[in-house]
């Protein structure tokens, strides 16, 4: 239809070309002619353009049909092609999803190779070891060659038949000849009772019993007497208790643990233990003077009070004076002081006694801040020692490393013996100086009470004499 306007205006210019080929020319100048053309017969417009019309109707009929056909032919076309493109689109997810599938097997395929070879890795490096195990055993089994053409399942189930026999004879009683060393590192001949592969006892005629190893597949003759259970070992009557020594591996020497003393122990301290050790003799030898000098001082205040109170009920100073001077001690000397100033006031003649008591503590407070310094410095030299130990312990990992924890474990436990040793000083000397402390505060109590008592004595005398004087 968008051609309509182009073919109308082609039908016009050719209208308008046929009227101008009909219109009559202009009358030239008229020129003498020998004869004279008839006119052109005359053309009707309206019946040019019915016919321009009509071909331009048939012809845009026709342009129609074929706009109509050539779209019915396209549309054709395109529903071809979008099903062709379809077709292609699913072809093109299928191959994807066929490559994503391969693309797994393929992963799946060389996970499955590498753990192939794993498993194949493994069990090589097993019948390898099986193999060592069993040859030091005296069973040549891997080193054969018709072993080695064997497939895996059947090298596995050779190899583990062999290990169940052997197992089987291990784990019997059995006797054999062998060689053993004595206590003394005598070695001897004789039979070695085997129980299983992790223990054997020995008999021979210079001595009987378990055996411990002692280094490169030798034995050697345990402390613990067993030679009946040997011997009924050997005859094939297991006894119903089995004192014996298990071990793992009969390559490795074991030694008898040290017998554990206070000594041995104590010396594990080393020179700050020493110390510890002299601090506390020297803290319990002045416990033992202090309770000894204690027990006189606190002994002698009833004595003294009983000697002087009778004398001083009778008025006779001088004569408990005298009494009070044949005893000697803190008490004596307090209540001496006491009677040689009866005739002053009561508060100056308490103020006497208090200070005779103060210059006697000096006598009763004897050795009891060294016993208390002691009991305070002993935990401190503890504690440095244990510094110190683990200073010596860790320079034996810089040096060695960690491979052996009983190196290990030994350096620890010496370094905490300082520690033990401090302690054991200091709680002692703690506990038995505060008693000594508080027993000589009570002394101390007692003399005051005995002095007060002799005024208490003096000033009823003096006022029962007063009122009878003045009845």
């Amino acid at each position: 239809m968008s051609r309509l306007p182009h073919v109308i205006l082609l039908a016009l210019a050719l209208a308008c070309g046929s009227l101008h080929s009909q219109t009559p020319a202009p009358t030239p100048t008229p020129t003498p002619t020998p004869a004279v053309a008839p006119a052109a017969p005359p053309v009707s417009v309206d019946e040019a353009y019915r016919k321009e019309f009509a071909f331009l109707s048939a012809q845009k009929r026709e342009l129609a049909a074929q706009l109509e056909q050539m779209k019915r032919a396209a549309a054709t076309q395109q529903a071809t092609l979008n099903n062709e493109v379809a077709a292609l689109e699913s072809r093109v997810l299928a191959l994807d999803n066929e490559s994503s599938q391969l693309q797994e097997q393929a992963t799946l395929a060389d996970e499955s190779a590498i753990a192939n070879e794993e498993v194949s890795s493994l069990l090589q490096a097993t019948f390898a070891q099986a193999g060592a195990t069993l040859e030091s055993y005296g069973i040549g089994l891997a080193a054969s060659a018709e072993f080695a053409a064997l497939a895996d399942g059947e090298k596995t189930a050779q190899v583990f038949a062999a290990a169940v026999a052997k197992l089987k004879e291990l784990s019997a009683v059995r006797s054999e000849p062998g060689k053993f060393f004595l206590a003394d590192g005598t070695e001897v001949s004789g039979a070695l009772v085997r129980v299983g592969n992790v223990a054997v006892y020995g008999i021979s005629d210079s001595g009987t019993g378990a055996l411990a190893p002692a280094g490169g597949g030798a034995f050697k003759l345990w402390r613990e007497p067993s030679a009946d259970i040997a011997q009924a070992l050997k005859a094939g009557q297991p006894p119903a208790t089995l004192p014996i020594f298990l071990f793992e591996s009969a390559a490795t020497a074991v030694s008898e643990p040290p017998k554990k003393t206070i000594v041995s122990e104590m010396a594990k301290g080393g020179p700050i233990g020493y110390v510890i050790l002299i601090l506390g003799a020297i803290a319990m030898v002045l416990v033992v003077l202090r309770a000894l000098f204690l027990s006189q001082a606190g002994s002698a205040v009833k004595p003294t009070i009983d000697a002087a109170g009778p004398l001083v009920r009778q008025h006779r100073i001088n004569d408990a004076i005298d009494a009070v001077k044949q005893r000697k001690g803190s008490a004596a000397r307090v209540v001496t002081a006491a009677l040689r100033n009866l005739d002053r006031e009561r508060t100056h003649l308490e103020d006497i006694i208090s200070e005779a008591i103060l210059h006697e503590s000096t006598r009763l407070n004897r050795f009891g801040s060294v016993i208390l310094m002691v009991a305070a410095v002993a935990p401190l030299l503890g504690l440095l020692g244990t510094v110190t130990g683990m200073i010596q312990t860790f320079d034996v990992i810089t040096e060695f490393g960690t491979s052996d924890p009983k190196l290990l474990a030994g350096g620890i436990a010496v370094a905490l013996v300082t520690t033990e040793q401090g302690l054991l000083v200091a709680i002692p000397c703690l506990l038995l100086g505060n008693l000594l402390s508080g027993w000589a505060e009570r002394i101390k109590d007692d003399m005051e009470r005995g002095a007060i008592q002799v005024i208490n004595m003096y000033q009823e005398r003096r006022e029962s004499v007063r009122s009878v004087k003045a009845a």
